[in-house]
C-alpha cells in the first residue's frame, strides 16, 4: 500500500506536526511518501496535509485535485471548503455559527458596530484575516484583498479562551487542541508566508462542544451527498459566543493541522487505521 502526503514546495515534508502519522503508517507496513502538489501522482491514496500555498494558484490546484484517482478528501469537499462561504450554508440549516456575511469585490460593505473581522472568503493559515473597529480602515483592508471576503464580528472571548479545535478521523471524534488568540487589533502577520503562528495546546472539549461539532459535521456531509465517514480527516474550529454557547468558527476539510504534537501517539494510530480502511 503507498500513501502520498501531498505538501507545497516551500514545505516539501510538512511543518513537522505529521511526523508522527509518517511514523505510525510505516509501523503498519503502508509506504508513505511526502509529494509537493502540482505533479502527477500514483498512489493508492493521496492525503491532502501541507499544500497551503494554494490560495494564490487555486484553479490550478483544484484541477490537480480533479485530476488525481485517490483523494482525501475528495475533490468535490475540497472545492466547497476552500471557500468559506460555506458557513452561509451550514447557518441556513441551523448550524450555529458566528454570524457571517459575504462580500464580493466591488461591493460596498455594511461593517457591524464594535470589533469585527474581514477576512478573504478563499484564504488558509489565517493569511490576509484583519481585526477591526475602524469602517474606513477596513474597507481599505477590504479593497486591497481585491477578493470576496467574509466580515464577522469578533468574539471577545477568543482573546481569554481562544478556539478549540476538534478533530475526526473517518467521522469518528479523535482528540482536541486549543488554539490561542492570533488576531491582534489590524492584520494579522504570517512569519513563514504561508500561514499565521499560533499557540497550541491540548484541551478537553466541553459536551455542548462536541455536540456542536458531531452537528456540523453530520450537515456538511448531507450538503455533499456524503457519509460523515468519507471525511477522512476533519477539523471544527469553534469559539465562544457571547451568551457562552459554542459557535462554529471554521470547518477545516482541505489542509487543516490536525494537532499531532499535543496529544498522544494514539491520535496518529487512529488516522493510520483510517488511512487503511479508506485503502481497503
Amino acid at each position: 500500500m503507498k500513501v502520498v502526503l501531498a505538501s507545497c514546495a516551500a514545505l516539501p515534508e510538512g511543518d513537522g506536526d505529521e511526523d508522527a502519522l509518517v511514523e505510525a503508517l510505516r509501523s503498519d507496513g503502508v509506504d508513505v511518501v511526502w509529494q509537493p502538489w502540482g505533479a502527477d501522482v500514483h498512489a493508492d491514496l493521496v492525503v491532502l496535509r501541507a499544500t497551503w500555498d494554494y490560495t494564490d494558484r487555486l484553479d490550478e490546484f483544484l484541477a490537480w485535485c480533479d485530476r488525481v484517482p485517490a483523494l482525501a478528501n475528495p475533490a468535490s469537499v475540497v472545492r466547497w471548503n476552500t471557500d468559506k462561504s460555506y458557513l452561509v450554508e451550514l447557518a441556513e440549516r441551523g448550524v450555529a455559527v458566528v454570524p457571517t456575511t459575504v462580500v464580493s469585490p466591488g461591493s460596498a460593505p455594511d461593517f457591524p458596530d464594535g470589533e469585527f473581522v474581514v477576512k478573504p472568503a478563499i484564504g488558509a493559515g489565517s493569511r490576509g484575516a484583519a481585526r477591526f473597529t475602524d469602517h474606513g480602515s477596513a474597507l481599505a483592508h477590504f479593497e486591497a484583498l481585491g477578493v470576496k471576503a467574509l466580515v464577522q464580528p469578533y468574539q471577545s472571548s477568543v482573546d481569554s479562551n481562544g478556539e478549540t479545535a476538534l478533530v475526526f478521523f473517518a467521522g469518528e471524534y479523535s482528540h482536541s487542541f486549543h488554539k490561542g488568540p492570533m488576531l491582534a487589533q489590524g492584520l494579522a502577520e504570517s512569519a513563514s508566508g504561508l500561514y499565521v503562528e499560533e499557540e497550541l495546546g491540548g484541551i478537553e472539549p466541553t459536551a455542548a462542544q462536541v455536540a456542536l461539532a458531531e452537528q456540523v459535521l453530520d450537515v456538511a456531509a448531507e450538503l455533499l451527498s456524503l457519509r460523515r465517514a468519507d471525511f477522512l480527516y476533519a477539523r471544527v474550529d469553534v469559539v465562544e459566543g457571547p451568551g457562552g454557547e459554542p459557535l462554529l468558527l471554521e470547518l477545516e476539510l482541505t489542509e487543516p493541522t490536525l494537532g499531532f504534537r499535543h496529544t498522544g501517539p494514539e491520535a496518529a494510530a487512529r488516522l493510520s487505521a483510517a488511512v487503511r480502511a479508506a485503502v481497503d
